[in-house]
């Protein structure tokens, strides 16, 4: 909010990620094309002896949805980010939904804060409020897979949403699972969402073990039908499936 607030381009479309700002170099948060990592300039960090520093963007090991503080195994915490944001219009709407939402903005119009509304809007209609619902957003990563993999897939799945990069292709993990036929199913109290089969959900009173158990599911039945394992994008601490 204080960015858009201020005219300045490049975290709108990571709006309504839940979570504070020291948070987001953890995971390389991202959403409709863009990712933290893209802005980050340097992160300051204190180690367990009391020590700060400032680590650049190439020492953090930005990675899809990881970075070195997901892979180290001592601790640090973050204190403080730097990010290097701009005041020319960039908009990135290369996401269809992104896109229809702001079908009638006229570039006059299309600020931050109005990209910012539209991500709003569409993460509202879509996911769950974990208020009202148990979940931690999009559980499973978007697969990487070779050029050669989406070809074969693409006689199985021609309406698979993909995303070209420079050595990999990026298939939607939802579509994937929707296809498999998951969506708004429920295993007792652990369910995937209705609205979006990237997240399940907890109905009341699943434990931890059962959603894993169900996350673990899906991703043998996805692998069985499409040869694609789902990697599962929130750290797992301490539960394993019943």
């Amino acid at each position: 909010d204080w960015a858009c607030g201020r005219g300045y381009w490049g975290l709108e479309n990571l709006a309504l990620i839940p979570g504070r700002v020291g948070a987001a170099p953890i995971q390389n948060i991202g959403a409709y094309g863009v990712e933290f990592a893209e802005h980050c300039v340097e992160v300051e960090v204190l180690d367990e002896a009391g020590r700060l520093s400032w680590l650049t963007a190439a020492q953090c090991r930005f990675g899809y949805r990881d970075s070195l503080f997901k892979q180290t195994t001592h601790s640090l915490w973050i204190t403080a980010v730097r990010l290097r944001l701009s005041r020319q219009p960039a908009p990135k709407l290369e996401y269809s939904g992104l896109t229809e939402e702001l079908a009638t903005c006229t570039s006059a119009e299309l600020t931050p804060r109005r990209v910012a509304e539209a991500v709003r809007a569409i993460r509202r209609r879509k996911l769950p409020d974990p208020a009202q619902l148990g979940n931690a957003g999009s559980f499973f990563k978007n697969p990487l897979v070779t050029r050669a993999q989406w070809q074969s897939l693409q006689s199985q799945l021609p309406r698979l949403p993909a995303w070209p990069g420079a050595e990999r292709i990026k298939l939607s993990a939802a579509f994937l699972i929707e296809a498999a036929g998951w969506k708004g199913q429920r295993r007792g109290d652990a369910g995937v969402a209705p609205g979006h089969a990237l997240v399940l959900v907890n109905h009341g009173r699943a434990s931890g073990a059962q959603i894993l158990a169900l996350a673990q599911d899906i991703q043998t039945d996805v692998q069985q039908r499409f040869g694609v394992w789902l990697e599962p994008e929130p750290r797992i601490l301490g539960a394993t499936p019943n």
